[in-house]
């Protein structure tokens, strides 16, 4: 007998992929895929949409003949910030516009003067001035500098409801998606903001994010899903099995701090540090905080590694020394080495004399003191006082730096702080959206791959 499975496609700026889970949720087939990019009609890189769409057809098709596998569910969880123009006749209009491409100021400012000035605008629909980071400014965009295009267009889709109406054909909309710093929902009243209706674009009313359509397919019936915003998507295991109120620092190229259980208004100045709301599953704010973690460790730590003539990844060997780390305290006190001594700091310095330094050991645990500070003030920036967390999930990169775990730890001793080890969270919890309405009567156990730190 054929094992059930959920197909996900969990499609990456870099990797897409097709995994397979089936109803006890474990992972039984994961196929990763790499598309060369593209450019769009101005010349900009893009995901090659034609591609992926072909893809993603073809893929299912497979599925559904499968010798091994009964597929009975499909669904998919993308990057956001990114939008599908539908016209009357149901075809896509244009590319996938990347949400890197420039976009002038005074196209955003049309909405920012109408309603209250950017700052207030900004608070409001919990979303920092990104430019085409704010997929509402990218819709925006077409309408003034595609106007023709824009004329034709009958539904505005995000990416993730997008491919799942390549299989439907039906229009959906659904908050993790609208909620991303999109700068199109109206977080004090949970609506859309008004600037919607004021520039005629058509959004679909948001569903459940749990929402399955039937589909019959190649004479097979199929459940498809909506589609979810990956980093909403990435919180489900923890709201499924977490014991307590919890917040997760997901770090990699980016540390995302998100807190599900602060449900204070974003103030201008955590505006100002690039602070954000998401919106979680179950339609309620996540207050976020953003750090260039990743990044700005790998600049800092090729520039020691240089200097030390060590090699590449010698900083993986690098273990925690306690008296190392109260050295650097004592020798640079509250001044910093990497970066300004400004709270909030966000950029390197650009001078460095390293011979400050008498090994790499001592300089990296000079970084990491500094990089630990960083993301504890950014952290605290989503954290308030008299909150009620009890858990703090470390995932991603960083969780395997022993010398992070232990900072970060220190910074936060009322606390339980672990590192979590979820493969695929991020498909995992597309899967867990839909579970429930698939298969009833069981509740999958889910394994968080905790370890306290």
């Amino acid at each position: 007998m054929k094992d059930k499975v959920i197909a996900i496609y969990d499609i990456g700026k870099t990797n897409k992929k097709i995994l397979l889970f089936n109803y006890d949720l474990k992972l039984v087939s994961e196929i990763e895929e790499k598309f060369a990019e593209t450019i769009d009609d101005d010349g900009f890189v893009c995901d090659d949409i034609e591609h992926i769409e072909q893809w993603i057809r073809d893929s299912v098709i497979r599925l559904v003949h499968s010798d091994k596998y009964d597929l009975t569910a499909v669904n998919f969880t993308t990057y956001g910030a990114t939008l599908a123009y539908i016209d009357s006749e149901g075809k896509r209009l244009t590319p996938i516009y990347n949400y890197l491409k420039p976009v002038e100021d005074r196209i955003p400012e049309k909405v920012y003067k109408k309603f209250g000035g950017q700052d207030e605008f900004c608070r409001r629909t919990a979303s920092p001035a990104l430019g085409m980071l704010n997929s509402g400014m990218q819709a925006l965009w077409l309408k003034y500098t595609k106007p023709a295009i824009f004329a034709r267009v009958k539904y505005i889709l995000h990416f993730p409801q997008y491919l799942s109406y390549l299989l439907t054909g039906k229009v959906f909309s659904e908050h993790t998606s609208i909620g991303c710093h999109t700068a199109l929902w109206d977080f004090d009243n949970m609506v859309y903001h008004p600037w919607i209706m004021a520039e005629g674009l058509n959004l679909p009313d948001p569903v459940d994010v749990g929402t399955l359509n039937e589909i019959e397919l190649e004479g097979k019936k199929l459940n498809i899903g909506i589609g979810i915003h990956d980093s909403s998507s990435s919180l489900v295991p923890y709201f499924a099995a977490s014991e307590g109120k919890f917040l997760l620092i997901s770090t990699g190229t980016w540390c995302i701090n998100m807190n599900p259980f602060n449900s204070r208004k974003l103030t201008a100045e955590q505006l100002d540090r690039d602070c954000l709301c998401y919106m979680s599953i179950t339609k309620q704010p996540v207050k976020s905080s953003r750090l260039f973690l990743g990044h700005l460790h790998e600049i800092a730590s090729k520039m020691l590694t240089d200097h030390f003539n060590a090699g590449s990844d010698y900083y993986k060997k690098v273990k925690p020394d306690d008296k190392l780390i109260e050295s650097c305290r004592k020798r640079f006190g509250n001044n910093r080495f990497f970066f300004d001594n400004l709270p909030y700091s966000r950029e390197l310095k650009e001078k460095y004399d390293f011979f400050a330094f008498r090994s790499f050991e001592e300089g990296y645990h000079q970084l990491m003191t500094e990089l630990s500070e960083l993301t504890i003030e950014a952290v605290d920036l989503v954290m308030p006082a008299d909150n009620e967390i009890e858990n703090i999930y470390i995932t991603g990169g960083f969780s395997d730096n022993q010398m992070f775990r232990r900072l970060v730890s220190a910074a936060y001793p009322t606390k339980k702080v672990f590192t979590s080890e979820i493969s695929n969270a991020t498909a995992l919890g597309a899967a867990l959206v839909i579970i429930d309405s698939l298969n009833p009567d069981e509740k999958p156990a889910l394994n968080l791959g905790l370890n306290r730190c």
